[in-house]
């Protein structure tokens, strides 16, 4: 698994956008591994849906986090996932929780790797045939309808 991210922010009051991706090796698509996800310590901004904070509202006024985002592996039907959310507002423009929040869904999607791959694969083939005693058993019957059929014909 491969992760990439990106924090951009312009001057002002716009919040930053983070961007990432994620893209799955060919080994762990052919495992089948379910998406996992992780609350991250990544914090959802007051009104989210805007893409600037303006002086004193929301997270530059006494804010306390509420909610914060859930961080997830793509589905290995697809293989890739792309998101972008939207950060809140900060002076020093420090994100760390974003490298530890990644950090932390590396270690959870390792530990699925780890399960799946214990998964050992397999290849059974057996064949069970009709016993002798059976055999014996019907080969009178058997006989006896062969002949009535001949002799039908």
């Amino acid at each position: 698994m491969r992760i990439e991210w990106n924090i951009q922010k312009k001057r002002g009051n716009v919040r930053p956008v983070l961007t990432y991706s994620i893209t799955l090796d060919n080994y762990e698509i052919d495992l089948c591994l379910p998406m996992v996800r992780v609350e991250s310590r990544i914090p959802v901004p007051p009104e989210s849906f805007m893409s600037h904070c303006w002086p004193e509202a929301n997270e530059r006024n006494d804010w306390v986090p509420k909610s914060f985002y859930l961080l997830q592996t793509p589905s290995h039907k697809t293989g890739f996932l792309n998101e972008r959310l939207v950060l809140p507002w900060r002076r020093d423009n420090a994100y760390p929780e974003v490298d530890a929040g990644f950090r932390l869904l590396r270690q959870a999607f390792e530990e699925m790797l780890r399960q799946s791959s214990d998964s050992a694969p397999m290849d059974e083939k057996k064949v069970l045939e009709t016993t002798t005693v059976a055999k014996q058993r019907i080969a009178g019957a058997f006989m006896a309808e062969r002949i009535l059929q001949a002799v039908k014909a």
